[in-house]
């Protein structure tokens, strides 16, 4: 168990939302739960009273009352939440209509601007009257090929509103990206941007989009954002301009009351080793899940101004619209966040006053690799939580934060991904940060480490999975009648329990350690090693800039393989070599220590910001890697075929 390097003090325990719905319980069943340990067993033991209750809590508005919480809580996939209630997404997220900013964006190239809750509603009415008015109905879906501007918040909320189906990806996704998802889903409508800025330059999207248009016969229209000006619509069939289309009517929007279950967004898998899944969330199952992460595990209010770094083809851009349910008010910036230096995020934050800061670890440890520290330029007065997710967080992270960012704020590494649109474990508010770990299960989580034997274990390492059903798992496949590809994806490894592909740890205190993805998890002499052990271990150097480590099938057996990006044109010396091998045998194990380190000019990633460890595996084994759209850099992969080193 590690050291604790920050706790909250005992008023913010008291007046915390968790304290508060622990309370809300205690008086509702006659119970005297005084700890999170306590209210996380009594939310898994009982889970019924646990969702049913925080749906009260929350005030999660709903029409029709239901018939019971769950069916059938051991039934997975399956299981039927809140059956015969109705509600709708938008309705729960345009709850307040005030004066209040709703929506704070600021770009690339300096410019900002706001949006408050009216605001906001009057746009959603006007967009979701123009939609109607072209023919959209529930059940029809509308994807976004959109930048993280006001305009997609927009367009996602008139379409929840009708009932209809919400997708989107990043205007940097390729072309074949874009079909691989969207051509499955045959959308109707199409939202897009003229083009975006990045790393202080303009990105043309149109362009792509006609090609787009050219495979992709479902769309209707295209409705064009003018997001750097300028633009022309006549190379762009049946395409009219965001003004152009929006209704003139500010009337109040009819929310559609649908199913608990009614389909809200599809989202994909990262696609890098065949064509992306297509991931059906429900409206009802997000949005108490999102409200239990935000509410209880963040801590989240209407006066808190919350941002994460995201794009539109993340879950997190998801998660973080979800905070309008909460009335808080959402920062979103477009761009590269090292634009024109690293500092730019940190002034974001210091000048809107932002007091959940969301971002990746990689952000994390590029600042620290660029010698950048934050405390030098605000003592961030009002930022009271830091969230990291897309890799896991290593100790190293969490001592820069503490020493050069802010001593006094809570770090959250969080967990989950796509596949539930929300977190098998988070932050807390009532708990301590430890250094390394992620601070609990999220309530109503059932999540457990299994041994190869299939059985749980605590202080060791096993496999995530999760054995109680929960309102945020995937209703569906799309184009998967039978339900076969969803089975396999999560339920083909142990019958009736959610497999996630994580290798972690659950301690005796209930805090979380992640080693990595576990289907690439090194297997040297038969014993299973997270990769991000190793990482943790390297990436300790200064001359390291980054680096990846897969595991070579190698004379019956596997021997580990270190890539490593360095820093300023340094070379990787037999030197380095040697100390970095003899820092990872004495921080780790001698089984860790790799067979071989190579020097690469860059590390794959994914567009989400995930290394791309198996494709690196399928590459140096001669497979082929498939849809290379979905990475930020796909040209790195050639760095890694037929490499002389590995053949010996």
């Amino acid at each position: 168990m590690q050291s604790i390097i920050w706790q909250p003090t005992e008023e913010q325990i008291k007046y915390s939302q968790m304290m508060d719905y622990m309370q809300f319980v205690n008086k509702k069943y006659n119970l005297s739960l005084k700890n999170y340990s306590q209210l996380y067993d009594w939310s898994i033991e009982r889970a019924e009273d646990f969702w049913g209750s925080f749906c009260v809590y929350s005030k999660i508005i709903h029409h029709s009352p239901y018939s019971q919480v769950v069916d059938d809580i051991t039934k997975m996939p399956g299981a039927k939440w809140f059956e015969g209630s109705t509600l709708n997404f938008a309705e729960n997220l345009l709850r307040y209509r005030d004066n209040k900013i709703a929506i704070h964006f600021y770009g690339e190239d300096g410019k900002q601007s706001t949006l408050t809750y009216q605001e906001l509603n009057d746009q959603v009415s006007r967009l979701a009257q123009s939609m109607q008015k072209m023919g959209i109905v529930t059940n029809d879906r509308v994807c976004g090929f959109m930048p993280n501007i006001p305009e997609t918040i927009i367009a996602m909320l008139a379409t929840a509103s009708i009932g209809a189906i919400w997708s989107s990806c990043s205007p940097d996704f390729g072309i074949k990206g874009v079909l691989d998802r969207f051509k499955q889903i045959q959308p109707k409508l199409i939202f897009t941007a003229d083009g975006y800025w990045y790393n202080g330059k303009i990105i043309d999207c149109l362009s792509k989009v006609k090609k787009i248009l050219m495979d992709l016969p479902s769309i209707k229209q295209t409705i064009i954002v003018p997001f750097i000006g300028g633009t022309n619509t006549i190379e762009i069939p049946n395409s009219i301009l965001w003004n152009d289309f929006l209704h003139k009517d500010f009337g109040d929007i009819t929310f559609e009351p649908l199913p608990f279950d009614h389909p809200l967004y599809i989202m994909y898998s990262s696609g890098t080793t065949g064509l992306p899944k297509s991931i059906v969330h429900s409206a009802g199952g997000t949005l108490i899940q999102h409200l239990k992460e935000l509410q209880l595990h963040t801590d989240l209010r209407r006066d808190d101004r919350i941002f994460y770094f995201t794009t539109c083809g993340w879950m997190m851009w998801n998660w973080l619209i979800s905070s309008l349910a909460v009335g808080a008010t959402v920062v979103l910036y477009d761009g590269s966040p090292f634009f024109p230096d690293g500092s730019t995020l940190l002034q974001l934050a210091e000048e809107l006053e932002i007091t959940v800061f969301g971002t990746s670890a990689k952000y994390i440890s590029s600042l620290e690799s660029a010698g950048i520290k934050p405390k030098d330029i605000s003592t961030f007065p009002k930022l009271q939580t830091i969230l990291s997710t897309g890799s896991p967080l290593i100790e190293e992270n969490f001592d820069y934060v503490y020493n050069h960012w802010k001593k006094n704020v809570q770090l959250a590494s969080i967990s989950g991904g796509t596949d539930i649109i929300s977190c098998f474990a988070l932050g807390n508010p009532i708990l301590p940060v430890r250094r390394g770990e992620l601070q609990c299960r999220g309530l109503g989580m059932k999540v457990e480490a299994f041994s190869d034997e299939g059985n749980p274990v605590e202080n060791e390492k096993g496999e995530l999975v999760c054995t109680q059903a929960f309102p945020s798992m995937p209703i569906y496949f799309w184009n998967d009648p039978n339900g076969g590809k969803y089975q396999s994806a999560y339920f083909a490894k142990y019958s009736n329990i959610w497999h996630h592909g994580d290798f972690i740890e659950i301690n005796d205190n209930g805090g979380i350690t992640i080693y990595g993805r576990s289907d690439t998890t090194l297997n040297p002499g038969g014993v299973r090693i997270g990769t991000a052990e190793i990482y943790q271990t390297v990436e300790r150097f200064v001359e390291v800039e980054d680096s990846l480590v897969i595991g070579q099938p190698w004379e019956n057996d596997e021997r580990i393989i270190l890539f490593l990006k360095l820093n300023d044109q340094i070379k990787l010396s037999d030197e380095l070599k040697l100390e970095i091998k003899k820092i990872i045998r004495e921080s780790c194990t001698p089984r860790h220590v790799p067979a071989k380190v190579i020097q690469v000019a860059d590390i794959p990633y994914t567009i989400n910001g995930k290394k791309v460890e198996l494709a690196v595996k399928q590459i140096i084994q001669n497979q082929a890697v498939q849809n290379k759209d979905s990475l930020a850099n796909p040209k790195s992969l050639s760095l890694y075929r037929e490499i002389e080193e590995l053949a010996n």
